[in-house]
């Protein structure tokens, strides 16, 4: 199985602790996420909800082509205020491994996303990452950079 690395960086004008509690609830990430991917979390929390180890996350989503997919995912390291890693347990992807890094820097908070994954289907799969999979990744992570910059404002201006 051939996995594939993706690493994102960006800097937001917000305390540690702002930046922190808005990550670290689930029903934010539909904040962040295109609509056009559909994505729904079906989980039962409220704006309370905050996450913990050991917490499953179900969702709804359209990743391709339209189609509806249930996705689960697994938070199984937390060390509040720095970081988290969600882990798929059902859904698109073989391997589905995401380190989320928050660091305190002047004026506001540096975010680092390290993310780790695979695509089932041997060399289909492999294919379907190199045409569409990987520009789907960068796609989303250039739509959160915006919707965070709409947010929280730019940083550094």
């Amino acid at each position: 199985m051939k996995t594939y690395l993706f690493t994102y960086e960006q800097n937001m004008p917000i305390p540690l602790a702002q930046a922190w509690d808005f990550f670290s609830s689930p029903l934010n990430l539909a904040k962040i996420t295109p609509v056009e991917m559909g994505f729904t979390v079906t989980s039962p929390f409220n704006e309370q909800t905050k996450m913990y180890e050991g917490m499953i996350i179900t969702y709804k989503i359209t990743p391709l082509f339209g189609i509806k997919m249930d996705w689960m995912t697994e938070i199984t390291h937390v060390k509040d205020g720095q970081y988290f890693v969600d882990e798929q347990r059902f859904g698109p992807y073989a391997l589905w491994h995401h380190q989320h890094h928050f660091k305190e820097i002047p004026g506001g908070v540096h975010m680092t996303d390290i993310l780790n994954y695979a695509i089932p289907y041997g060399p289909i799969g492999t294919l379907a990452n190199a045409i569409l999979v990987k520009k789907q990744v960068e796609k989303i992570f250039e739509h959160r950079r915006k919707a965070i910059i709409e947010m929280f404002g730019e940083y550094g201006v």
